[in-house]
């Protein structure tokens, strides 16, 4: 691997590592806003601890963030200092505004929700913590429009002397239309995660206490909910990404000739080249619709789209890696629908409905001791499906736009350091991978003790009574 290769693998390992726990603090902040709202208004002890239990974790989670995104920041004057002069003026704005809701906003507020307790009045301590979730949202919508620059290039203008791109108005790169789509997409994503963490903590504490079931039954519901919203939101930015970048479209589908009436493949075997692998399983013109809105629409082709872009910006390949675009592509889209199906089949599990139909069910979903024994033996995939389905999701999003950092304007190998040398890359990204797992170690260990501890302080595990409501 060359120089180039090293640092987008670096920048790719410290950005996935970072985002593992971004959706898990957005949604997490938010189910501790609807916890404590909900106890206010119902007065049930259950919701008050769950509250407090669902806060913990929030600011373990939101502590390692913090620590791993200030690396995001670093690694632009370590490896791709030229890309942040370019980009600086544009990007500059975004970081600044973020860095103050994050370490100032949701820092100071989440810090007086935690120690507000009995300190604050009722209501007011309340308001900390939706204001904490709140700015998750809104420090979200701000890197994402710095992203959506990247994809859609737009409130700019280039500094004939110094070549640098400077930013025109902040209200039109807020109002990018890659960002409204990009926004609900991505936050539907975060409650997947955040909802499969719940779900998955409930399931494995429930027989200590019968809220833990409520605990998972909100983490299904949240994460049902945001995978219908990532069909949804994904349908939308679908059509968006084609507008903007065909690209990306013709290579999430290896489609080399523009089609109308584009199929789209839901599994492939054999070489993604120009011709057709020898098997595949496609739905006809499925790909059209995802990206036209019609079913007879036309798709560009990545042989028509090449050779147009290579007349307008120069000679070179402007083919991005098809095997990993059209891989992630689905592995993103298989990875959510499992999540769904997990989330969808706990709540049925759970529900009075059920109990009609479980005399039908093979033994291994029969209940054991209170618990489907199938479900229990895969509930760890509950918070990883949707961690992988997100991770999928923006590995595809940033390498199918691949050879461009900011699409149109600013290439990959233009970006990267001057002098830079694989050996410091090397370097820091070793360092950079020791601290991190060191960090993921201790993240796991304190979510693993925060929930093996009882909800309410005052009662031992042991004496705990059995959940009401059986498999």
């Amino acid at each position: 691997m060359d120089v180039l290769d090293l640092t987008r693998l670096q920048f790719a390992v410290v950005t996935i590592y970072h985002y593992l726990f971004v959706p898990l603090s957005i949604c997490l902040a938010s189910a501790a806003a609807g916890l404590q709202l909900a106890w206010m208004r119902t007065g049930s002890e259950k919701y008050l601890h769950l509250t407090k239990f669902v806060g913990k974790l929030l600011i373990v989670t939101f502590a390692v963030g913090v620590v791993t995104g200030l690396v995001q920041e670093f690694q632009f004057g370590l490896g791709w200092s030229a890309f942040a002069r370019f980009y600086g003026d544009v990007f500059g704005p975004t970081l600044a505004i973020e860095g103050m809701l994050a370490f100032f906003l949701e820092a100071t507020f989440l810090a007086l929700w935690y120690f507000g307790w009995d300190r604050l009045p009722r209501r007011l301590h309340a308001a900390t913590i939706v204001i904490v979730a709140a700015g998750t949202l809104l420090s979200a919508y701000i890197i994402l429009a710095a992203n959506s620059f990247m994809q859609n290039p737009v409130a700019y203008a280039l500094d004939p002397e110094t070549g640098r791109a400077h930013l025109t108005s902040f209200t039109e790169l807020l109002t990018n239309e890659v960002v409204l789509a990009a926004f609900p997409h991505t936050m539907a994503g975060a409650a997947m995660a955040g909802g499969g963490l719940l779900l998955a903590i409930g399931v494995w504490r429930f027989k200590a206490d019968a809220s833990f079931l409520t605990l998972s039954r909100l983490g299904a519901w949240v994460m049902l909910v945001g995978g219908l919203g990532t069909v949804i939101s994904g349908d939308h930015i679908g059509k968006v990404m084609t507008a903007v970048q065909p690209m990306k479209m013709a290579a999430a589908e290896a489609l080399y000739e523009t089609t109308t009436g584009a199929p789209f493949s839901v599994f492939a075997i054999g070489e993604l080249g120009h011709d057709r692998p020898f098997f595949s399983i496609e739905v006809p013109k499925l790909l059209s619709f995802l990206g036209t809105g019609s079913f007879n629409g036309t798709v560009q082709g990545i042989d028509d789209l090449q050779a147009a872009y290579a007349a307008q910006h120069g000679p070179g390949s402007y083919v991005p890696m098809i095997p990993v675009a059209f891989w992630t592509f689905r592995l993103m889209m298989g990875a959510g629908i499992l999540a769904m199906i997990v989330a969808g089949y706990h709540l049925w599990s759970t529900s009075s409905f059920k109990l009609r139909f479980l005399r039908f069910l093979p033994a291994i979903l029969q209940p054991g001791n209170g618990t489907p024994r199938i479900f229990l033996r895969f509930i760890w995939l509950a918070p990883i499906l949707p961690a992988a389905a997100n991770t999928f999701g923006w590995v595809f999003t940033e390498t199918a736009r691949q050879p461009w950092l900011a699409f149109g304007i600013s290439k990959v190998a233009d970006g990267i350091s001057p002098g830079l040398t694989s050996a410091e890359v090397i370097t820091s990204l070793a360092g950079f991978t020791l601290v991190y797992g060191i960090l993921a170690l201790a993240w796991t260990r304190l979510v693993m003790h925060l929930s093996r501890q009882p909800l309410e302080p005052d009662k031992a595990v042991e004496s705990a009574p059995e959940p009401v409501p059986a498999y």
